[in-house]
């Protein structure tokens, strides 16, 4: 993208999702701000030393993201270090496993969790940054979508579903693997991941069943 076109736009709902690719070298920017997170925490991130570290001059980030606050949102959605493909497994639960599986890796994963616990440690210290870690959100329930789009047309899913439903499915099973691994410092074992999608989609009393059957 040059400075001349607009940024894309994905949509959530009927709440637009901006995703910045920014100016050439966007990828050296944004891994950039995720490497000096990493080193230095949020108080330490500046646009400054940022510019440093991407070799581009610092009215340039200023340009297109005003704060740190807005370069690290950007850097969050846009960084393909925290990017993961969309599986598509001929099921629900197979899709939500895979995801899951993705976001275990992101967690145990040395370069990544130590972006991730930054990050989030980053989201506490900052409200302006809570805003901007919004859109990260927004923006990966709007690529994950078409699991719940296939989902109803397989007719695991009944037409009439929610659509918050994956935002609530993601949340839950995201929520699982952050405090086992970031919180609680537990190991994963074999089988968290099948059996916390499997309660995530059919409760901890039922017997697990075919979604959409009786």
């Amino acid at each position: 993208m040059n400075a001349q076109q607009p940024p894309p736009v994905s949509r959530v709902g009927s709440a637009p999702v901006k995703r910045t690719s920014g100016p050439r070298k966007s990828q050296e920017i944004f891994d950039a701000t995720l490497d000096l997170l990493q080193d230095k925490g949020y108080e330490g991130l500046t646009v400054e030393g940022v510019a440093e570290r991407a070799g581009v001059n610092k009215t340039t980030l200023y340009r297109w993201w005003p704060s740190k606050g807005a370069l690290l949102g950007a850097a969050l959605v846009n960084s393909t270090r925290l990017g993961f493909p969309l599986p598509d497994t001929g099921s629900l639960q197979g899709d939500l496993e895979t995801v899951l599986n993705s976001v275990v890796a992101l967690l145990t994963t040395q370069s990544t969790a130590n972006i991730a616990i930054a990050s989030l440690g980053a989201v506490a210290q900052s409200p302006e940054l809570a805003l901007h870690a919004r859109n990260f959100f927004a923006d990966r329930l709007a690529r994950e979508q078409p699991i719940l789009d296939r989902a109803i047309a397989r007719g695991e899913l009944t037409p009439d579903t929610d659509p918050a439903l994956l935002m609530h499915l993601m949340d839950m099973l995201a929520g699982a693997a952050w405090l086992r691994v970031a919180f609680r410092q537990l190991p994963l074992d074999a089988e968290f991941v099948t059996r916390t999608v499997r309660t995530a989609l059919h409760g901890a009393l039922e017997q697990p069943r075919p979604l959409g059957h009786p």
